[in-house]
């Protein structure tokens, strides 16, 4: 028995100096190539609540509570978990930076805090994107000996939620927005004469539609003794292949009880209040269609709900200013949670 309990010992003390000698840090890092711009990758890695939408972990429990905190995005977004299979932890955004890298903090705090990343690279016409973990153990023999088990299950893990990012990403509308520069608002209403037009969808048609009904429109407001109060407007209505319908719109002043509102030409209105987001557009009313459909992927990409018809403001005035400088700034209402 002696001997029995002199070999157990010694086999602990074996562990123990074995458990010693094991890397006290453990590094996964595993990579995937997406077919996909780099802004929008990044979108779907900088919110939790977009991480879940691709990530498989939390479908091995339906009954886990998931509950966000903190910013909606980047440095301080939070996100906490608590299952019976999943088990319970918290991770939090500590590094942010636009489109290549995102750090995240997993139980912050705590005994048994790692850290997690992921590191976006392009490749040809493609994002490679490579996640990674690494845990310090410290003086945790049990851990050490744990991760030396674990490091394949945890690769396994990550790459497998990678090809799920990789099938989610590429599903989405595929334009580069990593160049907008997009500001997120809350604008008032403003009163508007506006005139309802149509026109084949062609940069030429429309901005002729556009002339014929700003002429319309500006003889209105001279015989109404209205002031104009604002840059021309342009309210998208709807967009088939074979027409574009639009509201032609100028922002004006001095409305009275004897204005007219609703007759068969120029009408009065108001522009949508509420919160919105702002792209300026620089350069030829022609690229105004893929600063268009660099919002769309915007919108997609980070989930954002539309509420309502998106405008233009033509601010510059192209009589005087060079087509390459022209600015327009283009409105998206959207709902907010």
């Amino acid at each position: 028995m002696q001997k029995l309990i002199y070999g157990i010992g010694a086999l602990l003390v074996l562990l123990i100096i074995i458990g010693f000698a094991l890397p006290r840090t453990h590094q996964v890092e595993v990579s995937v190539e997406i077919d996909a711009h780099q802004a929008t990758v990044f979108a779907l890695l900088n919110d939790f609540r977009r991480v879940s939408a691709w990530s498989p972990w939390t479908d091995t429990d339906a009954n886990a509570r998931i509950l966000f905190s903190g910013a909606n995005r980047g440095v301080g977004a939070g996100m906490t978990w608590d299952g019976a299979i999943i088990g319970s932890g918290t991770q939090r955004i500590t590094e942010s930076r636009p489109y290549d890298y995102v750090g995240v903090a997993m139980n912050p705090g705590e005994t048994g805090e790692a850290r997690t990343w992921f590191r976006l690279t392009p490749g040809v016409g493609t994002t490679i994107v490579s996640w990674g973990f690494e845990a310090d153990y410290g003086l945790n023999i049990v851990g050490r000996y744990f991760a030396a088990f674990l490091g394949g299950v945890v690769a396994r893990d990550y790459h497998d939620s990678l090809v799920q990012l990789k099938e989610f990403a590429e599903g989405l509308p595929s334009a580069d927005f990593g160049d907008l520069e997009i500001e997120h608002l809350v604008v008032e209403a403003a009163e508007i004469a506006y005139l309802s037009t149509t026109s084949r969808p062609e940069p030429a048609e429309i901005s002729d539609a556009l002339g014929k009904a700003y002429f319309q429109i500006l003889a209105f407001i001279d015989r109404q003794n209205l002031s104009d109060a604002g840059a021309p407007l342009s309210i998208t209505r709807s967009f088939s292949g074979s027409e574009f319908r639009f509201d032609a719109a100028i922002p004006v002043r001095g409305l009275s009880a004897e204005t007219p509102r609703d007759g068969a030409g120029v009408r009065i209105g108001e522009t949508h209040a509420g919160p919105v987001i702002r792209v300026r557009h620089i350069g030829s009313y022609r690229s105004l269609t893929a600063t268009h459909r660099k919002i769309s992927a915007y919108l997609a990409a980070l989930d954002i709900e539309r509420n309502g018809a998106a405008w233009e403001s033509y601010v510059s005035d192209p009589g005087n200013v060079a087509e390459a400088e022209l600015l327009t700034h283009v409105y998206y209402p959207i709902k907010v949670d």
